[in-house]
């Protein structure tokens, strides 16, 4: 058995960045409340609308 290296990529590398983003309360709230619902983290849900949105947005 030949003993590879674990190869680990730095923090940021793969492709997702970390920011910090101020929301209202209320919308928080509802978005623990469809993290409950469909057994998702907030992050990933975050991330699921904000990419439909970029995808989906019309500019007037």
């Amino acid at each position: 058995m030949i003993n590879e290296p674990l190869k680990i990529k730095r923090r940021g590398e793969d492709g997702h960045k970390m920011i910090t983003v101020r929301i209202k309360e209320e919308t928080l709230e509802k978005l623990d409340t469809l993290s409950s619902e469909t057994n998702r983290s907030r992050n990933e849900l975050i991330n699921l609308i904000l990419e439909h949105g970029v995808e989906n947005i019309e500019i007037e």
